[in-house]
């Protein structure tokens, strides 16, 4: 999965996930599926599979199974320990870095690192930072979200996580957040680092996607955007994948 995704940096394309909540999906199986394949053709690069609150084992793997025969990588994003399967390509091995709390930045990977080696899951290495209002994922790991406007906090954090051997980054304004991750923010963060930088939360149109990824972004996520508007985020996806972003105006 590493070299997949450093395949594409080096190619300067321009990335593009979906988030799948298995909590969430409001789609009947037969709708699911061929709701994947479309996204699957218009060249997604990425399923990441998991959430912050509710998300069971057997929904997981449920989820998973579907996307089984569907050529696109799926990644675990996992919520908790419990986001883990063995029917994922690679797991999202992250550290809540701006967290409170002890556990959700070395307690739980210390719990869930026995159980990734086990079932064979690529490990990658990411430093997870709530900015803004956070979502779901702020509030249930006990982040103190790093307000839009300081900037230089976020850059400190995404030095400190690179000085520490993580690879990647993903700069997280939580689960439809009124507003994305500010541009200045990204900028910032890829002048510092030569992190592999994903940015999600708030990205509910082509400006805010174009803009995230033009501000230096090597993928964004697509969430809730996705529960709630499919032909929406088909326009995004076309968007960023036919490179159409430059006609924006920036």
């Amino acid at each position: 999965m590493e070299e997949y995704l450093k395949k594409k940096k080096s190619d300067k394309e321009k990335m593009l996930f979906i988030l799948i909540d298995p909590e969430k999906n409001i789609y009947d199986e037969k709708n699911f599926e061929k709701i994947m394949r479309r996204l699957a053709e218009e060249g997604v690069d990425a399923f990441l599979i998991g959430g912050s609150l509710g998300v069971s084992s057997e929904d997981l793997d449920k989820t998973l199974l579907l996307l089984e025969d569907i050529n696109v990588p799926k990644i675990l994003f996992p919520g908790s320990v419990a986001g883990l399967s063995k029917y994922a390509d690679a797991v999202l091995f992250i550290s809540l870095l701006n967290s409170d709390n002890p556990y959700y930045i070395i307690g739980a990977q210390v719990e869930g690192g026995i159980i990734i080696k086990k079932l064979g899951l690529e490990a990658l290495p990411t430093a997870y930072i709530i900015i803004g209002e956070g979502g779901a994922a702020g509030f249930m790991g006990k982040a103190r979200p790093i307000h839009w406007r300081h900037t230089g906090i976020t850059v400190a954090y995404a030095v400190a996580a690179e000085l520490m051997g993580m690879r990647y980054i993903y700069l997280e304004a939580g689960s439809g957040a009124e507003r994305s991750v500010p541009k200045e923010m990204i900028s910032e963060v890829r002048k510092n680092t030569n992190l592999f930088i994903i940015t999600g939360g708030g990205i509910r149109d082509e400006y805010t996607a174009c803009e995230a990824l033009e501000a230096g972004s090597d993928a964004i996520v697509i969430g809730t955007l996705f529960e709630k508007d499919i032909e929406k985020t088909l326009k995004i996806i076309k968007t960023v994948k036919k490179d159409r972003c430059e006609t924006k105006k920036l």
